[in-house]
């Protein structure tokens, strides 16, 4: 019997919502065949190369899962028959553990702790008919991930590729609080237009992770170049390809052109900020200095980005409005002839920065709605409160 895992394979790649359109971008660069944008996902299809050089190198997708089956998602019988059609006997060698995890939903299967546990007795009972034996689960650390879909019309099977998710760079041990993820840092940066040549600065860069992904484009560093994958453990697993994707992804390094500046006013920041950078191979591309917001001083031309706090994780938003303030009497006195991007999750905060947006986008960090806000900063642009209609957030 074929495996699975032979010819073109029938992949997702998953990602913060909002950022659907620059994942499309990244597996196209890849080479990345049939390419088509859902909602927080992106389905393609490739070659087990393929999929070695998505994984070490897309910077927006959090997870890359490999479907093995769809089918109507009406109710029991029809989900364990469609996991029971999956030659698990390919996929999951002797001695292997397994776990299931169910996401999305479906009004045939309101607990998605059911669903999983469904899929589970049916890859089993497979394995146990076809070998006499049955694999373990290991809910912590399985060898074999298995990865189902809920949807109301169609639910899908599959091997979840990326094991832990790939948006886990490797480089961030502790964070600080209320960190942005890794790809949604990524995928800020590739909204802005950042492409590693000109110069960046994160003026509150808590624990670094815009910075340091920055870096990691200006050097051209694949981000998962320092990691394992799941799919590394898949019976039969070719490592040849991966080993030829990690080779070029290592000869394409390069120093990074232009400065990046991480600056923030609170010590452990900083300090959490130096160490991402150095675990990330990119303390060289990296300034880091503590700096307060207030004491902003960039010459023209260069490009701001930031994640300020907005008082959803991190406290009150009534305290916040000082600091939004005084962020926005430094843009106008610090960066003229700049651009910054602001992500801002609370509307009051953001009228309180009182400079006039010249374009929104909508991003989720996490369940958080967003607005990644731009600001033009001319030479003597006068700062104002908003009116109704020019509110940053509406």
């Amino acid at each position: 019997m074929p495996s699975p895992l032979d010819g073109r394979l029938d992949l997702a790649a998953t990602c913060a919502r909002g950022l659907e359109e620059v994942l499309v971008e990244e597996l196209i660069a890849i080479g990345a065949e049939q390419i088509t944008a859902g909602h927080g996902a992106v389905q393609f299809r490739g070659s087990v190369a393929d999929l070695c050089t998505a994984s070490l190198e897309l910077r927006t997708a959090m997870r890359i899962v490999l479907r093995l089956a769809a089918g109507p998602a009406s109710g029991r019988d029809p989900l364990y028959r469609l996991t029971s059609s999956i030659a698990w006997e390919e996929l999951v060698a002797p001695g292997q553990t397994i776990a299931v995890e169910a996401v999305g939903r479906s009004a045939a299967f309101p607990n998605r702790a059911f669903a999983a546990l469904l899929v589970k007795d049916a890859v089993v009972d497979r394995i146990r008919r076809r070998t006499g034996t049955r694999p373990d689960v290991d809910r912590r650390a399985p060898d074999i991930p298995i990865h189902v879909h809920l949807g109301d019309d169609v639910v899908s099977v599959g091997l979840d590729a990326s094991g832990e998710p790939l948006s886990h760079r490797g480089y961030r041990t502790g964070g600080g609080p209320a960190p942005l993820a890794e790809s949604l840092a990524a995928g800020i940066l590739r909204l802005v237009g950042y492409d590693g040549e000109g110069p960046l600065a994160d003026p509150m860069c808590g624990s670094g992770t815009l910075a340091v992904e920055a870096a990691l484009i200006a050097t051209r560093t694949a981000p998962g170049l320092a990691r394992g994958f799941a799919f590394e453990r898949w019976p039969r697993f070719d490592f040849g390809p991966l080993r030829r994707a990690r080779e070029r992804a290592i000869a394409a390094r390069r120093a990074a052109p232009s400065p990046i500046l991480a600056s923030d006013v609170d010590p452990l920041a900083i300090d959490a900020a130096r160490r991402h950078a150095g675990a990330a191979g990119v303390g060289e591309a990296v300034r880091v200095e503590r700096r307060d917001v207030r004491d902003l001083d960039l010459p023209p031309g260069w490009l701001i980005v930031s994640n300020p706090p907005y008082g959803k994780r991190l406290g009150e938003v009534g305290p916040l409005r000082e600091v939004y303030s005084a962020l926005g009497d430094a843009l106008k006195h610090g960066a003229a002839g700049c651009a910054a991007w602001l992500l801002v999750g609370e509307p009051e905060l953001a009228r309180s920065i009182g400079l006039k947006t010249s374009r929104r986008i909508v991003l989720y960090n996490g369940p958080i709605e967003c607005r990644l806000l731009r600001f033009d900063l001319f030479e003597g642009s006068a700062r104002r409160p908003c009116s109704a209609s020019e509110e940053p957030i509406g």
